[in-house]
């Protein structure tokens, strides 16, 4: 029988911040300032670009109402229309104004340089991860741990192998370890295959 107390003496130093739910529609919790600004233009972005599909699909359905046959059996013989250029041109230009503005704020400042506590590099191969520290951490009285050469690989657990309150295809075997409340940066890269 599951004993909470048993899990809770299982997991003391594990954080899970925010799994997926079931049939879960959009993102996840954001742990930083930074992910919280990528889902705030991500909802920015669609709100735009939902106005622009109803406005597109709009016009789409008036030009074959307008222009059907029976509508319109003799078509008018014209070339172009200067006012009508003159607005297809300046509304996309003002759009992408509005959406370029939110967008290189955001960008610059993910780009902000924080000088790290930690690096840690994350190779991903195609069934495991490859995780390697390169940094010396340090404690909070300011003395440093220099941690050279730690690499280690991960693999999941396999789904028969899991033991009650552990998370299917989101536990390894060897787990990472990051101190809290540190400026941490990743290197994530792939040995192999794409790795989302």
């Amino acid at each position: 029988m599951f004993s909470f107390f048993k899990f809770i003496s299982y997991t003391p130093l594990v954080a899970f911040c925010d799994v997926v739910e079931e049939w879960q529609f959009g993102f996840q919790d954001p742990a930083t300032p930074m992910a919280q600004g990528m889902i705030s233009f991500h909802h920015y972005l669609m709100f735009i670009l939902i106005i622009i599909g109803v406005c597109v699909f709009y016009v789409l359905y008036r030009a074959m109402e307008l222009f059907d046959i029976s509508a319109n059996p003799k078509p008018q013989k014209f070339t172009h229309s200067a006012t009508l250029e003159i607005i297809w041109t300046i509304i996309p230009a003002v759009i992408l104004l509005v959406i370029a503005a939110p967008s290189f704020s955001l960008l610059y400042s993910l780009d902000e340089t924080i000088d790290p506590d930690v690096t840690l590099k994350i190779i991903g191969h195609q069934w495991y991860w490859s995780y390697e520290y390169s940094d010396p951490i340090v404690s909070e009285d300011g003395s440093e741990e220099y941690h050279e050469g730690i690499n280690f690989d991960s693999y999941m657990v396999e789904e028969a192998d899991l033991m009650v309150g552990q998370l299917r295809l989101l536990e390894v075997d060897n787990r990472v370890a990051l101190p809290v409340n540190r400026h941490i940066r990743l290197l994530v890269t792939s040995a192999d295959v794409l790795h989302s």
